[in-house]
Formats: structure tokens, C-alpha cells, sequence
């Protein structure tokens, strides 16, 4: 049993800029010379990361987005990862490899059955590429509150990575997992990663341009002296995104490989993740957390939903999410109107529609399968449509956003074409028409900087969408 361990946690995710529309990523020539960001930040990040073998020795998650993009794009470089999460798991019973939630959704801010579609679908993600079973899940954002652990732990994840402030605890040790107990006897256990050196690591350049420094000067004083009396196994994790190897910072790539397959032959530091550390260590405190906390807000996940010092000129984003709230439930409405009575849990049904979008089965055969009956024609063309607005409506939620300084931008623009899609989605399947609606809640959201409202970008993606799929838009 190792006295000493160092762990390091990569979070590779990039937002997704494809159109809502047509799938393709956009050309973005701050990007040059490459096409776009993730082509980009893919040369620099994860082809040489893969190329390095540094996927085997750290723990990772990468977002099922992320992952969709790259097997269109380089799919020998995201097999290449996959198989070095495999030679963990074949070796010792548990991969290094984390889950993610789907949509990168804010899940304190999520109602409970958009917490468990999220965190199911991105099972349901993580098994097809991975080939088993995770046994922890990386949260967008760490963001938490009992509710999101109750799902993973209901879900039958054990483990999450949280930062050291969303402990509600004046003691915390982060050398040492803790249990945090819940409603109705489930628990998880939650590792928490070390302050300084995950913020040194992520932001500090200096302290990572040579391994064996970083080492001698920053690691080493983490653990207890050698031989202490009453002395328990250490692991120190260290987190951040995982863009900062080779994106954000150059060559920091090199710095992973050589950290974790040399500096660290110098000394009596074991290599871990955390599914290997708990098959060979027992987890003996308990912790309560913090609800609704973050690692990348100071004030909890206002940064998601409402104005905090985070980012400047935020006063876009409270009125933009209760739009996206408000135009949620009323799809919700007209799911549970189509749905709701042929199945004990209409639920369900949008739960394991991931096995659709993965084609593992077909729609027919999965109503069939929960229903006991098997539709055709019209009536399962509505369910079809219903889906694919429910769908559409996950996507609304992508964190991305709600995290930046201006409406103005990709990630925000692409929300509302999701929502719009998933307007144009309702009316084929239901015939109601909630783009008054959706326009009304939108209309209070506009760019500090260049203007432009959301009801605006709204009309313009649904008359696009319309057109595209030849579709009946919503009327006016």
C-alpha cells in the first residue's frame, strides 16, 4: 500500500461551436492556421497528449461532446485514448477514466429528472466508447449540491473530484477522500483536489517549466516527513482543465510525460487515480459539502444564473436563464401531454432515448420496449419529434453559455438555436406553437456590447430551421 501518491486530473472539454443547425464548425480565423478552435486546440492538446501516453498515467474525463467531434475528426487519436484508459482497467479492475455528464450542464441549477437525464446519458456515453462501466463522474464545473450526488450515487458512480471550498468543513485534509452521507442511506465518496497546486499548475508558468523542480519544490513539502509515527497513506491530487497541456500553456505536454515517467523515479511517490486508490485504501471520514458550489465561481453558480463579479457586465444572464427555464417547462408540458399515461414513468422514456442517438436500437423498438406496444406511422412520429425536442432541449443548458462576459458570442447564440430547434420540434410533434413565448422571455436579453437581442437571434435560427428541414414554422 502506497505511503505516498500523486494523482493529476485532466477536465478536456471545449464548448461546442458546431451550427445547432447543420453540425459543421464554423471557419474561425482567430484559430489560423488551422480551420477552428478544436482543430486547433486538438493539434496542440490532445493528438500529442494521446502521442504520449500521458492519458494512461493521469485520471481524465473527456466531455461525450468532445468525443463525438473527435471521431469524425481523428478517430485513431480518440481510439488511442480509449485503449489507454483499457490497459488500466485490464490491469487493475478500474480504468482512470472518468464519466462526464452530457450536455455540460450546471446540475445544482437543473430540475432532478434533467439531472438524471444528464447524468445517464453520459453513462450511456462513457460505456459505448469506453467499453465498461465508469465507477466516478466528473461534474461540469464541479458544481454540486446534495440532489446531484443523490442521482450519481443512485446512478452507480462512487466517486466525484470537488475543489477544497465546497467542503463545508474548517479541517479539510485533501490527502484524504471523504464520504459524504445522503438522504435515504446512499453516500459518495469525494476526492478533493489541492488548492495551491492544481491554481500553480493552471496559472503559474514558472512552476512548471521543469518537472523535477516542481517536484523538489512545490510537491514534496505536501507530505508528511518519511518515517512520522502514525503516518496514513497521502495522495495529493492535483486538478485542472486539461487544455493546459500543450493549449493554454505550451509544452506542458512534455512537462505531464516527463513529471509522471521520470521526475517521479526519484522518489517514493506512486502514480494513482482515484478508482485504484480506493481498491487499496478504505475510506474512513465523513464531509458534508456546500450546496450549489463551483471551482470556477466565488459566489457558488451565480456565474451560471445571475450577476456576480466572476465576469464583467453580467446582467444578460439572470434574464437569460429564466427564459431557458420558462421555455423548458413549457416543453416539458407538452411532452408529459403526448407521453404521460402510456408508460409508468414517462421519464424513462427521454432517459434511455440516448440509445437512439447512439443507434443501438431504433425508436419503435425502444417505445416497444417500455410500453409493451409497438407504433407506427403519425403516432410514432409525434414521439420521434417530442424526443428530438426534449433533445434539443438538454442542449439548451450547455454551461458554455452563461460563462463568458457577453451574449455576443458562439456558445450563447448557439443556446437559443437549440431552443428555437427545439420550438420548431414541439409544433411537428404537438402542433403548439411556443415561439411567442420563447420570444417574450428572450426579448430581455441583449449584448452589452454589440446589441443584439436573443429574440432576435431566436427568429432568425427558426425561420432558418424551418426552411432547412421544410417545416411549418411557428406562426406570428
Amino acid at each position: 500500500m502506497p505511503q505516498r501518491a500523486l494523482c493529476i486530473h485532466g477536465h478536456f472539454y471545449q464548448p461546442p461551436r458546431e451550427d445547432p443547425l447543420t453540425g459543421e464548425i464554423p471557419i474561425e480565423p482567430g484559430a489560423a492556421p488551422y480551420r477552428n478552435w478544436n482543430e486547433r486546440i486538438h493539434a496542440q492538446c490532445y493528438y500529442p497528449n494521446a502521442l504520449l501516453r500521458n492519458f494512461e498515467k493521469i485520471s481524465f474525463n473527456i466531455g461525450p461532446t468532445l468525443l463525438e467531434w473527435m471521431f469524425d475528426y481523428d478517430p485513431e487519436t480518440e481510439a488511442s485514448i480509449i485503449q489507454q484508459d483499457r490497459i488500466n482497467f485490464e490491469t487493475h479492475g478500474v480504468g482512470n477514466a472518468m464519466a462526464q455528464a452530457y450536455n455540460h450542464t450546471i446540475l445544482p441549477l437543473a430540475a432532478r429528472h434533467d439531472k438524471v437525464t444528464q447524468v445517464r446519458w453520459g453513462l450511456a456515453d462513457f460505456e459505448l466508447r469506453f467499453g465498461h462501466r465508469p465507477m466516478g463522474m466528473w461534474l461540469p464545473e464541479t458544481a454540486a449540491d446534495d440532489e446531484t450526488l443523490e442521482v450519481l450515487a443512485d446512478c452507480g458512480i462512487q466517486y466525484t473530484i470537488l475543489a477544497p471550498w465546497q467542503a463545508d468543513s474548517a479541517g479539510l485534509d485533501t490527502t484524504q477522500p471523504y464520504r459524504v452521507e445522503l438522504s435515504g442511506g446512499r453516500s459518495m465518496v469525494v476526492f478533493f483536489y489541492d488548492q495551491e497546486l492544481s491554481t500553480r499548475i493552471s496559472f503559474d508558468p514558472a512552476s512548471t517549466v521543469n518537472a523535477d523542480r516542481f517536484l523538489s519544490d512545490y510537491l514534496l513539502s505536501k507530505y508528511n516527513p518519511e518515517g512520522q509515527k502514525d503516518s496514513h497513506p497521502q495522495l495529493i491530487l492535483i486538478a485542472s482543465d486539461g487544455e493546459l497541456y500543450g493549449h493554454h500553456q505550451p509544452f506542458r505536454d512534455k512537462f505531464l510525460a516527463y513529471l509522471m515517467d521520470g521526475a517521479m523515479r526519484s522518489y517514493p511517490i506512486q502514480m494513482t487515480y482515484p478508482g485504484l486508490w480506493l481498491k487499496q485504501n478504505p475510506v474512513t471520514e465523513t464531509v458534508s459539502i456546500r450546496q450549489k458550489t463551483s471551482w470556477s465561481c466565488l459566489h457558488g453558480v451565480k456565474r451560471w444564473s445571475g450577476v456576480c463579479n466572476c465576469t464583467a457586465h453580467s446582467d444578460w444572464k439572470e434574464p437569460f436563464r429564466r427564459a431557458l427555464d420558462r421555455l423548458a417547462e413549457a416543453v416539458d408540458v407538452e411532452y408529459l401531454k403526448l407521453v404521460d399515461g402510456q408508460m409508468a414513468d414517462p421519464w424513462e422514456l427521454r432517459h434511455q432515448y440516448i440509445r437512439v442517438i447512439h443507434g443501438e436500437l431504433d425508436l419503435q423498438n425502444l417505445v416497444a420496449d417500455l410500453t409493451g406496444r409497438f407504433l407506427e406511422g403519425r403516432e410514432l412520429e409525434r414521439i420521434h419529434y417530442i424526443l428530438r425536442a426534449q433533445y434539443e432541449r438538454q442542449r439548451m443548458f450547455t454551461s458554455c453559455g452563461w460563462f463568458f462576459d457577453d451574449f455576443d458570442r458562439i456558445e450563447p447564440r448557439n443556446n437559443v438555436g437549440y431552443a428555437a430547434q427545439a420550438v420548431l420540434m414541439v409544433k411537428q410533434a404537438t402542433g403548439a406553437d411556443l415561439s411567442l413565448l420563447a420570444e417574450d422571455a428572450l426579448s430581455a436579453v441583449k449584448s452589452w456590447r454589440s446589441g443584439l437581442r436573443a429574440d432576435a437571434v431566436f427568429r432568425k435560427h427558426l425561420i432558418r430551421a424551418a426552411e432547412t428541414w421544410r417545416a411549418p414554422a411557428p406562426e406570428h
